[in-house]
């Protein structure tokens, strides 16, 4: 997990919504209040509140599959947030619903042709 203390109100707010959360539920999730949370994600800059409730936030929010991006690497846009899994459900589809051109994938060759 990154240094708490670099981790801006927007950067939460982001990772939630991106998480899919509202702020009732991650709140729930990370053992705060809601106030306490809007609060935080209000915060100009770096977020502002007691170390274990961002703490508890961040955690929160990573096991919801977001990671905190610092924006220290070379050619980054700033601090941000990435989704690294989904947060609700499954990414598996059915594969009939997004097969455009079936007949790609018919053997459209005389028997024994090979190939």
């Amino acid at each position: 997990m990154r240094e708490i203390h670099h981790i801006t109100g927007k950067q939460l707010a982001a990772a939630r919504v991106l998480a899919g959360l509202g702020q009732n539920e991650l709140a729930k999730d990370a053992n705060v209040s809601a106030p306490t949370l809007r609060r935080m994600e209000a915060s100009e800059g770096q977020v502002k509140g007691m170390a274990n409730n961002v703490v508890a936030v961040v955690r929160a929010l990573e096991a919801a599959g977001i990671a905190f991006l610092d924006g220290d690497y070379s050619g980054s846009g700033g601090p941000g947030v990435r989704l690294l899994a989904p947060s609700r459900g499954s990414i598996d589809v059915d594969e009939k619903q997004v097969i455009q051109y079936r007949e790609v994938f018919e053997n459209d060759a005389p028997p024994g042709a090979g190939g």
